[in-house]
């Protein structure tokens, strides 16, 4: 790997990590080198507390068109066993972005096809711009996105992700929006500042209480599933989500932006 071009550029500064997918002459198409990369970059600052924002970009026309036809032309000569072995390196990259204990903000532009919609799609916080073509094209090319699955259905439903999948159709950033994929759509030209004013509002906000908050949906969403299953099911998630709120009361950031609030000032992490 020390030999080979990277395939992402980080970038950290004042709490904010920047991603950059670094393939602009293939737009940023996975293969093995960047998924590794990738992965590896998420757990550089998975105990960096120090680090709150993390910013996942592409470099260039696109933010990420998927999987590289050259890798995906490898990948169809390969084993089931190796073709699941790569499978999942790419289910925990997913992984990786989705329990980062930092918010997850996806720049996105141009191109976001495939595992680029998954990564749209795995990140808390979606920035797009005007431009941005989101897709999951995989049945177009006789596959499933299986990996992404989880991730889509979370954010956009069950209804919604098999429309999309069964179509391969790709949406524009206004059809997006209104799915819920993306949570902001600005003029090309203002992508970056969108970006850095979200950033700045979670910069607002205890780094431990963000962390806890992602931790919060997975668990109460999984909790509701199960709740319908078992008799006593939402009574777990009932006595589970107060708990949490009783925990975070006592706590360091609880009690320090209690006293920061009563005094009329700002909390210490506040930036």
């Amino acid at each position: 790997m020390s030999d080979e071009t990277p395939s992402v550029i980080v970038r950290a500064e004042g709490g904010v990590a920047r991603l950059i997918l670094c393939r602009p002459e293939r737009r940023n198409a996975f293969d093995a080198q960047m998924i590794e990369e990738l992965t590896a970059a998420f757990a550089r600052f998975k105990d960096d507390r120090a680090t709150r924002v993390i910013v996942v970009e592409g470099e260039g026309k696109a933010f990420c068109a998927g999987a590289d036809l050259e890798w995906m032309k490898k990948q169809a000569t390969a084993t089931v066993e190796e073709n699941a072995a790569a499978a999942l390196k790419m289910a925990d990259l997913f992984e990786a972005v989705n329990c980062a204990p930092q918010a997850v903000i996806a720049k996105v532009h141009g191109w976001a096809l495939g595992g680029g919609a998954g990564l749209v799609c795995a990140a808390d916080i979606a920035v797009a711009a005007d431009d941005a073509q989101i897709g999951f094209t995989e049945a177009r090319m006789g596959i499933l996105p299986a990996v992404i699955s989880p991730y889509v259905v979370m954010k956009i439903g069950a209804g919604q992700a098999r429309r999309w999948f069964v179509t391969g159709a790709r949406m524009d950033a206004k059809q997006a929006l209104a799915l819920g994929l993306v949570h902001r759509v600005v003029a090309a030209a203002d992508l970056e500042n969108a970006v850095r004013d979200m950033a700045f509002e979670v910069l607002q906000c205890a780094p431990g209480a963000v962390a806890g908050c992602k931790e919060l949906v997975e668990d109460v969403v999984g909790g509701l599933a199960m709740a319908g299953a078992l008799e006593d099911g939402f009574s777990d998630v009932k006595n589970y989500t107060a708990q949490r709120i009783a925990a975070a009361r006592v706590g360091e950031e609880g009690q320090e932006g209690m006293k920061a609030f009563l005094e009329k000032r700002k909390p210490r992490w506040a930036q």
